[in-house]
């Protein structure tokens, strides 16, 4: 025991239902480790989880958007010509990141009323 990082041991009783709930809220937070949850809630106090969900399909769909402007502008370096149509494309494609972004903000903003 005298080489261990953390020599103090502390133990705690649960109720069924105590018991039933921190292991939710440990699931919710993704740690596994019950001592590493309770050290952290008595240090810190809380634990931010963070959802990047929106975040990954905003990327994924620029990601796509993304590889078509670039295919336009492969076309427009091999041809060295430029259409009308190529413009409005990309104009329509940066409107459309445009209108992905308000909305992935926005609903971030209602979801944490």
């Amino acid at each position: 025991m005298a080489n261990r990082t953390r020599p103090v041991l502390k133990r705690i009783w649960f109720t069924p239902e105590e018991w039933a709930f921190i292991q939710g809220k440990m699931k919710q937070a993704g740690i596994t480790n019950y001592s590493d949850y309770i050290r952290q809630m008595a240090m810190k106090g809380y634990i931010i989880e963070v959802d990047f969900s929106a975040v990954k399909e905003l990327s994924k769909e620029v990601g796509g958007i993304s590889r078509n402007i670039n295919q336009i502008a492969k076309r427009i370096n091999t041809t060295d010509t430029i259409y009308k149509e190529d413009l409005t494309e990309i104009q329509e494609y940066m409107e459309k990141i445009w209108q992905l972004l308000r909305y992935t903000l926005s609903s971030q903003r209602s979801e944490r009323r």
